[in-house]
Formats: C-alpha cells, sequence, structure tokens
C-alpha cells in the first residue's frame, strides 16, 4: 500500500530537484518570498559554526573553523627575523590563503584560484588595520631582532562565506599562538632554546608567552538580492545572487571595514545599515563561541 506513495514522493523530489537546477533564481525566490531558504534559515541567520584549537601540532598556533559546510585550517609559524630600520621595535606578519582544488569543483589543477589573492588582501588588511595585534609585542632586541608571524590559512572546503570563516580560523590560530622560547648563543644570536638546548644561555623570553590581543574583528557577509539581504550565503546562493556586502566589526561593535565587491544591486544607506546591524549580534556569537573553544583548551 505504501509504495504508491513512496513513488509519488520521490517523483515529486526528481521534480523539484531539476527545478532548482534549471531555474536557480526562480527557485530560490519561491522560497524569499516565504522569508525561508532551501536550507530551511531564516534570512538573516548564519550557519552553525564551530572552532576546534591546536588543530596543528607543529604550529606555534593553529585552528580549524568551520561555518555550515566552508572549512578552514589556520596555521601560524614563528620565525627570528631581523627588523626593518624603519620599524626597528615590531615584527611582522605575513598572511597567505590558499585554495587547493580539493576545496571546490570550480578551482582547477595547475591555477590558481581567483578568489585567493583578494582573501588574502582583505584578511591582511583587516589583520592589519584592526589593531588585534600589537606589533611591538613581536620585538625581540630592538633593531636586531624580532619575530615573523607567517599565518597561512587553507580552504578545505568552499561553500560560501570565505573571507568570514578565513577570518574566524586566522583569529583562532592567534588566540592559540604560543611564543617560543628563544635565547642568546655564544655568537649574540637569537636561536629557539628549545631547539638547540640552550638552557644555559640568556633567555631572551624565559618561557612559553601568549600574544595579548587587542581589538578582535569578526565578520559576516551577506547578500543582496532585490530588497531581500541574506546573511552567510552558501556558494550556491553566491553563485546565482552576486551583489554582496562583507561588514567587519570589532568585539565593540565599531567597523573596522566594509567590503563590496560589485553586483547588480545598488547598497542604498539602508541596506548597508541593516547589514550591520545583522553582524553586531554575529559577532558577539563568535565571540562567545572563541571564548568557548579557548576555556575548553585551558581545561585540557
Amino acid at each position: 500500500m505504501g509504495l504508491p506513495n513512496a513513488s509519488a514522493d520521490l517523483s515529486t523530489e526528481v521534480e523539484v530537484d531539476a527545478f532548482r537546477r534549471l531555474f536557480p533564481l526562480r527557485f530560490f525566490e519561491k522560497h524569499l518570498l516565504e522569508s525561508i531558504r532551501p536550507d530551511a534559515r531564516p534570512l538573516g541567520r548564519a550557519r552553525d559554526t564551530t572552532i576546534a584549537l591546536g588543530a596543528v601540532a607543529s604550529a606555534n598556533g593553529s585552528a580549524l573553523a568551520k561555518i555550515g559546510s566552508t572549512t578552514m585550517l589556520a596555521a601560524i609559524k614563528m620565525e627570528v627575523m631581523t627588523p626593518s630600520m624603519e620599524t626597528p621595535d615590531e615584527g611582522c606578519i605575513a598572511i597567505d590563503f590558499h585554495m587547493p582544488p580539493i576545496c571546490s569543483p570550480i578551482v582547477r589543477p595547475g591555477r590558481p584560484a581567483e578568489a585567493a589573492p583578494v582573501v588574502a588582501k582583505q584578511l591582511s588588511d583587516t589583520i592589519l588595520s584592526s589593531g588585534m595585534i600589537n606589533l611591538k609585542e613581536l620585538s625581540l632586541v630592538s633593531g636586531k631582532a624580532a619575530w615573523m608571524a607567517y599565518l597561512d590559512i587553507y580552504c578545505l572546503d568552499a561553500d560560501g562565506a570565505l573571507y568570514d570563516a578565513a577570518l574566524l580560523a586566522a583569529v583562532a590560530a592567534f588566540s592559540h599562538l604560543e611564543i617560543p622560547v628563544v635565547s642568546l648563543n655564544d655568537d649574540g644570536k637569537i636561536v629557539l632554546s628549545e631547539e638547540q638546548g640552550l638552557s644555559d644561555n640568556d633567555p631572551v623570553n624565559k618561557e612559553k608567552r601568549k600574544v595579548n590581543l587587542g581589538s578582535i574583528p569578526f565578520s559576516l557577509t551577506c547578500i543582496l538580492h532585490k530588497n531581500y539581504i541574506l546573511a552567510d550565503p552558501t556558494a550556491e546562493e553566491e553563485s546565482i545572487m552576486e551583489t554582496s556586502v562583507t561588514v567587519v566589526l570589532d568585539t565593540s561593535s565599531q567597523l573596522i571595514s566594509l567590503y563590496k565587491p560589485g553586483g547588480a544591486v545598488l547598497a542604498y544607506t539602508s541596506a548597508i545599515q541593516d547589514c550591520i546591524a545583522l553582524t553586531r549580534p554575529r559577532v558577539k556569537e563568535l565571540q562567545k563561541i572563541l571564548e568557548e573553544a579557548v576555556s575548553g583548551m585551558e581545561v585540557d
């Protein structure tokens, strides 16, 4: 008795899937009329988010961040460098963003992803301009030695809102970062004490230490489509509705940056204000998730 109904349900699913593939915009707009999205989220709600600290044992700081299916792995490696003459009391941060072919069908082997340098530049601008890292904390010996923090972020699954997940992974990795112990050797050079076994030499810093983070930035990307605003878009939504706005706020709700890379929809003042309004509670949510991850590491 159940077979005819099962067959009908299967037929309906096939028809819906076919309609979604052939007319994706019309499919989404039918959902938007009901203020809902195909994944059952309200328009202004972000996907479930998780952070796992210490994902890379060989790194000085690392984190795995997931927003929905979008997955980012961030790792920081510290190396001693000679500071520039212009900033003798400051270290440096170098940021690279990688999109290997495994992360998305649109990334082809042997061809760099177009989004990678764009996301890397945005991350660098945000992290350096937000005041999250005081570069003077990375100084070892004025004019002679300072830390270079190499931050590499790998996109493992690119299902939309890449920048949001990459920034979250970067912030989490810096929250997990521990500055290594270094010493002055007999030649007056800075060396890693743990690697060289130089416990008898004068330590420049006596024990591993955390970096004091200042204004921590978080972001939310929104899609603008007609009169609708969709928070935290999936890759499918981004491909269909091309106008996006990314808002970056710190934990005090101060605006760090606003990024709109183009698109057919004009970003009116009211739309921007609505995007900022959606970002404020999202920042508090991300801050809580990060704090819980840090607290969990401390307990472990």
